[in-house]
């Protein structure tokens, strides 16, 4: 009898406020063309075989509108929308705690707004996650980078080679991320992203290589670059 693989889970944290866009909806519900930001990237891992079931994470007067684009595009593996908590890192561990997840099983994070990332990649990152037990996608750097440490002038040049943009998805086994949550919420430790509270145990994540089209949606310009990104993916046949 062949052996089952681990079950694949997807957390998508979706609950934030979306300041710097501005107006009245929250950047994850804005239209990008033909549909909300938040369906785009629900879809990306809808059609990725390797992925089994999806979380998404909303703020609470956002569920019903959730559940209904859920719906309306038949994202058949979104098994779960819940509430998100006062931070991201609250978000992902309100949807982690909700979830039955065996030690092997493989748990991703991905953000809502991040609607470019192709099943290749997804695909990349479970399978270095299954032999590294933590992988995280990302990119280097295009530009020289220089630090300030005050704000008005350069004091030192970076070595660009051993820079890394970070993005998601970022995949971790799921006793290993349980644990990392844990010990976060123990120490009252925020981090700036699920790789950080793995370090925090010794855990070094396995980096592997991201596009420079899976851009978060943060500032208007961003859409404005969504919606080219969009029509040259439709063109090459990517959607």
């Amino acid at each position: 009898m062949p052996k089952s693989r681990p079950k694949v889970f997807v957390i998508v944290p979706a609950a934030g406020a979306g300041k710097r866009l501005g107006g009245s909806v929250k950047k994850q519900f804005l239209l990008l063309r033909d549909k909300p930001i938040i369906a785009h990237t629900l879809q990306r891992f809808e059609h990725c075989p390797d992925v089994d079931e999806i979380a998404v994470v909303v703020p609470e007067q956002q569920i019903a509108e959730m559940e209904s684009i859920v719906s309306r595009f038949r994202l058949r593996k979104v098994s779960m929308v819940t509430v998100g908590g006062e931070k991201r890192q609250d978000s992902v561990y309100n949807a982690l705690r909700r979830l039955t997840i065996n030690p092997s099983d493989i748990v991703m994070v991905h953000d809502g707004v991040r609607p470019f990332i192709e099943s290749k990649r997804i695909s990349h990152v479970i399978r270095a996650c299954k032999d590294h037990d933590a992988a995280v996608l990302a990119v280097q750097p295009k530009d020289t980078m220089r630090r300030s440490r005050g704000g008005e002038f350069f004091d030192q040049t970076l070595d660009r080679n051993a820079l890394w943009l970070v993005q998601t998805p970022q995949a971790f086994k799921g006793s290993l991320l349980m644990k990392a949550f844990k010990k976060a919420k123990a120490d009252k430790f925020y981090g700036t992203d699920e790789a950080v509270l793995v370090e925090r145990l010794g855990i070094k994540a396995k980096i592997v290589e991201g596009s420079y089209d899976n851009i978060k949606i943060t500032t208007q310009e961003d859409i404005e670059l969504g919606q080219l990104i969009l029509e040259r993916w439709r063109t090459k046949g990517l959607l």
